[in-house]
């Protein structure tokens, strides 16, 4: 947690023109801006920056009263640690691999330059076992984003942390704020998806209106649900000051959860959706699927001590909680209730709930090309999943014209949920910006569309890891 005032205190005192570290071997050579057979030059920014080295290896991590676990982090923390910078800095993280296996970082959301985006094999080489790479670009625009590994279920191993931009002006007033990771525990590593036919460990399960709902979607089974890398039973304190007002940056990096969030005896006003500024709108719990962020802001006008809990939507084990405290609580109060009513009933954000507050002339523009794309499996129960019949890498590119305006219409042809994921761009979908958008199961359709200024090839995919490392990913792009 971090008063805002402190950290602009901070970040001023410490100045922001310090210098550049000395060039790394890496550096001389070309890594991070060198132009690569089939990927783009990228030009660095200019001036002094904030500089970060981020250090991915295995480490042993202590999950209270669950015990240690071996996780592969940045710098041996989990999540790894927060990057914080404000809006129109240039950013500079240094990546050392540590690991027995090549890795890379992506920076979720943000609209890097293309050979910054982190993907192996479509912006970048992955980097080797002791190598290094240089990201370098400006921190813009300002919002709650995320860096974790694009590589292989790396995701699922623990490599991702958050990356908070700080805005010059909020459109939303706040006091303190807390970022809350939410994330599921393995107890061992992942396991590759299995794309042989057959039943396997699928199921039918009731859901809560009598439907029934085939299970087997790829997602494995967790030993727990962890808010910022702790166990329910060892929940963090967030504490807040009667009358305040706390802005909640809640981000979900977990590689197969749809989580449900609610503050108990308090409603949250969302401000913010994958980063991106809207009108602010009241809701008892929100939905957040793999790879969204909201950020809330609730005001403390209910003292006591109250949970702050995240439900796997479709099950799974007991909700992420972390405690919010007021801080004249009596030293021995205990959170109550446990488990906030939001997670049963209320009202629950929807996206037609989300209206932007940036304007931009080219949402405006009729699209000058719709493409049309179906998500389904190739199977009845395992097998692969797909955008269009086709399966990464062995898909065809989505190509597309400079400058122009394409509309997305996408269309579900399964049970299940999909987190779909565009590279490089926010897109218009209804009135609200966004990277990540959930299209719901069972024939659901949601349409995006984005304006094509970017040259590169630019990855497209479900957030669900394991449906992407089954082939669900295609690349838009053009040259």
């Amino acid at each position: 947690m971090l008063d805002r005032r402190e950290f602009m205190r901070r970040t001023a005192a410490a100045g922001l023109s310090a210098a550049l570290w000395p060039l790394t071997a890496c550096e001389r050579s070309g890594v991070g801006t060198r132009e690569h057979s089939g990927f783009q030059p990228h030009p660095p920014p200019s001036g002094p920056a904030r500089e970060f080295v981020r250090i991915a290896r295995p480490a042993e991590v202590d999950i209270t009263p669950l015990g240690m676990f071996r996780r592969w982090t940045y710098d041996g923390s989990y999540p790894g640690p927060e990057i914080r910078v404000r809006e129109g800095e240039r950013l500079r993280v240094r990546l050392e691999n540590r690991l027995p296996d090549p890795t890379t970082v992506h920076w979720h959301g943000v609209p890097v330059p293309n050979a910054m985006d982190g993907v192996p094999g479509v912006t970048q080489d992955a980097v080797e076992p002791d190598g290094d790479f240089i990201y370098d670009f400006t921190a813009a625009p300002a919002g709650s984003y995320l860096y974790h590994s694009h590589v292989g279920l790396q995701l699922d191993q623990g490599l991702h942390g958050p990356l908070v931009i700080e805005e010059t002006t909020p459109h939303v007033e706040y006091d303190r704020e807390a970022t809350l990771i939410l994330d599921g525990l393995l107890p061992g590593p992942p396991q590759p998806p299995d794309l042989e036919g057959g039943m396997g460990r699928g199921m039918m399960r009731r859901r809560g209106r009598g439907m029934m709902e085939m299970m087997d979607d790829g997602k494995p089974e967790y030993h727990a649900f962890l808010l910022n890398g702790r166990a329910p039973e060892d929940p963090e304190t967030i504490e807040v000051g009667r009358g305040k007002r706390i802005r909640l940056r809640i981000m979900n990096p977990s590689s197969s959860t749809t989580f449900r969030v609610a503050v108990a005896g308090h409603r949250m006003q969302v401000t913010h959706s994958d980063g991106r500024p809207v009108e602010p709108v009241e809701v008892d719990a929100l939905e957040i699927g793999m790879g969204e962020r909201y950020d809330v802001v609730v005001e403390a006008e209910n003292p006591g001590v109250w949970s702050i809990a995240a439900s796997g939507v479709g099950g799974g084990p007991p909700p992420a909680r972390a405690v919010l405290r007021y801080a004249d609580a009596s030293p021995g109060a205990r959170s109550d209730p446990e488990i906030p009513a939001g997670l049963r009933e209320g009202s629950l954000l929807g996206l037609s709930d989300l209206r932007s507050i940036e304007r931009d002339a080219a949402s405006e523009r009729r699209p000058d090309r719709t493409i049309d794309l179906s998500l389904r499996r190739e199977g009845m129960m395992r097998g692969a999943w797909t955008i269009d019949g086709q399966r990464w890498p062995d898909a065809d590119p989505l190509r597309v014209s400079p400058g122009e305006r394409v509309r997305v219409r996408m269309v579900n042809r399964s049970p299940h949920r999909h987190p779909m994921h565009l590279h490089g761009f926010f897109f218009r979908v209804g009135d609200a910006l966004k990277e990540t958008v959930v299209v719901p199961g069972h024939m659901g359709r949601i349409s995006f569309e984005y304006t094509a200024d970017k040259p590169g090839d630019w990855f497209f995919h479900c957030h669900h890891l394991y449906h992407m490392e089954s082939g669900m990913a295609r690349v838009f792009g053009y040259r």
